[in-house]
């Protein structure tokens, strides 16, 4: 286990640019775990079920928590001083309470047991969201959900740093120097 290990983890409602800093902190070499749900979601769409978390939300919440369990984990067997993470475990239960949907408390122990050491936000800005075959949440909704998310990691005790809007390189730099402070 890694005990000096960072895990950060990048928060914010749909189509907020997150998978695409992802992706762009991928290309500078950092360990990254893309996000669950798209997995999720197309497995279930390949046994015929469009949109899994609205027709089954516990079910498919289950599925993502346990994945990001299983990443956290995964990450603490790596030799990785930094670790990035599409979304957390808390996220799993800010999009249940956006649904209305009652959980066990499983969700939030979980949240509770396994703590990332950094938590950017990405706001959500219009000019950047698209809606696709998983993504189909609007840009009001996005806004909702997002509201959820830093509900749910601020009542966790979390320091939330918001990502200013900026290319897809400034944005990844952000992150990367305000990390060179923590380090």
């Amino acid at each position: 286990m890694q005990n000096n290990q960072q895990k950060i983890v990048l928060i914010g409602g749909p189509g907020t640019g997150k998978t695409t800093v992802l992706n762009a902190l991928k290309e500078k070499n950092f360990f990254c775990f893309d996000e669950v749900s798209r997995a999720v979601t197309l497995k279930a769409q390949e046994k015929g079920i469009e949109q899994l978390f609205l027709t089954e939300p516990l079910l498919f919440s289950k599925m993502l928590l346990e994945g990001r369990e299983e990443q956290y984990l995964n990450a603490e067997k790596t030799k990785n001083d930094i670790v990035f993470f599409d979304r957390g475990i808390p996220d799993v239960y800010a999009y249940l309470n956006y649904f209305k949907t009652e959980y066990p408390p499983v969700f939030i122990e979980k949240s509770k047991d396994y703590k990332y050491d950094i938590v950017f936000h990405f706001s959500p800005w219009e000019e950047i969201h698209t809606t696709d075959n998983e993504r189909y949440e609007s840009f009001e909704e996005s806004i909702a959900i997002d509201n959820f998310l830093i509900k749910a990691y601020s009542e966790l005790g979390y320091k939330i740093i918001t990502i200013p809007f900026g290319s897809v390189d400034e944005r990844a730099n952000y992150i990367i120097n305000s990390l060179s402070c923590d380090l």
